[in-house]
Formats: structure tokens, sequence, C-alpha cells
């Protein structure tokens, strides 16, 4: 895979776009056994940082995941994506947010059949928009090619294999240009040498467009390379050395 750097715009300086202050989800707080998944979670994550989160089933770490991509909102505390408090926005806001500030990336690639790869990347811009412009398009095509897939981009899904859909569903998280990614399990579907590969080029992507990766994983190998690796225990977030 080529090293060539092809993001079209420089790395901002360093800032912490992703920022929680004494986060707590508590689900049924109104019943008689209240059940709290997340204690107090304070965390930032900067521009260009690739930060890995680890722990085990049922930890809070997928609770924290779906509150920073404003999917969920905390009980109490503040959680910030891009200096905006999530708390505060409404729903047409929350979308907005999800739209334009957010990426995502999850296990299972979610490509859809009946589009071809380029289709797919676009999708979110084709919903933000109603339709992508040319540069949309030519972005898109550019990203495809960082990854490789510039001979796949007018294939089905169907017709790439496990690594190459996983690259592309990477492709449709950043054609946004978000702040943020959250992966969660990105790797988790793929054999470990594919995993590997779709690894390292998230850690190239982070560095070259200066995006926060935040990525959920149970492969402590792949956490050991992250920037950061942080350890969601029993709904409290804390550094982790491996």
């Amino acid at each position: 895979m080529s090293k060539e750097l092809l993001i079209p715009f420089p790395v901002p300086p360093k800032a912490a776009v992703v920022r929680t202050e004494n986060l707590v989800k508590t689900y049924g707080a109104n019943t008689a056994n209240p059940v709290t998944v997340l204690k107090g979670v304070n965390m930032e994550a900067q521009a260009g940082e690739f930060v890995a989160i680890i722990g085990q089933s049922g930890s809070g770490k997928s609770t924290l995941l779906n509150i920073l991509g404003a999917l969920d909102v905390p009980t109490t505390g503040a959680a910030y994506i891009a200096g905006t408090n999530i708390a505060a926005l409404d729903g047409d806001g929350l979308a907005r947010l999800r739209g334009t500030t957010i990426g995502f990336i999850f296990q299972f690639h979610h490509l859809l059949d009946e589009f071809t790869c380029l289709e797919n990347v676009l999708m979110p811009v084709t919903i933000a928009k109603g339709a992508p412009t040319r540069d949309d398009t030519e972005y898109a095509k550019m990203l495809l090619g960082r990854v490789g897939l510039t001979d796949q981009m007018h294939k089905p899904p169907g017709q790439l294999s496990g690594g190459q859909q996983q690259r592309g569903a990477i492709v449709r998280a950043l054609v946004n240009r978000p702040k943020v990614v959250l992966a969660d399990e990105p790797t988790g579907n793929l054999d470990s040498r594919s995993g590997a590969d779709v690894f390292v080029l998230l850690r190239e992507i982070a560095k070259e467009t200066g995006v926060a990766f935040l990525m959920v994983t149970h492969d402590d190998r792949l956490a050991k390379a992250a920037d950061r690796v942080l350890r969601m225990e029993d709904g409290y977030l804390t550094e982790a050395r491996l």
C-alpha cells in the first residue's frame, strides 16, 4: 500500500476534540433497580490521536461510544465533541453533529449490496445533501485510492473481500471530513492479517488527517500499538499499561 500522503488538508494543531467531564450513565434511574454503567468518566482525545479502549464485555465501553457518538445522552456530567456539549443539542442538532463531525466504523461493514462500493462510501453525503457534488465524489475516489480500492470502487460489496469491505467502511466514515471517528471492534470480523492491515491503515489516516480515532477493541496486540490505551472496568475509565 502506498505511503504517499494524499489527504488534501494539513494536520490541525493539537486540540481536544473529545472531552468528558464526570460522565455518568444510569439505566432505569427511576426504577427500583437502577444500573449505573458509567461512573464519573473523565477523558480527552486530541486531534490526530489514536486511542484504544479495552475492557471486558459489559464494562461500559459501548455505552461510552454511544454517548460520544451522540446516539445517547449522559445521566449527569457532560460530553463534548469539537467543543459542542452533546446534551445541549436537540434532535436536529444531534443529527447534524453525527452527520458532519463524527464518523463511525463498526465490526461489520454494513455496506449495502444494491449499491457499488463508491455509492456506499458516498451514502453519508447523499443523506446530508441529497446528492454528492463533484468535489464530494472526487474526494471519495481519492480516499478509496488511499486505501487501495481504486480498482474495486464500482463493484458491489459482494465482490469484495472482507478486508476490502472494511476499508470501504473506513472511507465511508471519513467522507464527510469528521473531527472524530469512533470505531467499535473494527477488526473483529477479519482474519488476523487483514485485521492488522486495517489497524495500520487507521493509524496512518489518524496521523495524516488530524482526525481523532477512538477504537474499542478486545485485541491487546492492536491496543498496544495505539498512542494511548484506556481501560474500562466496572464503569470506570483509567489509563492502561499493556
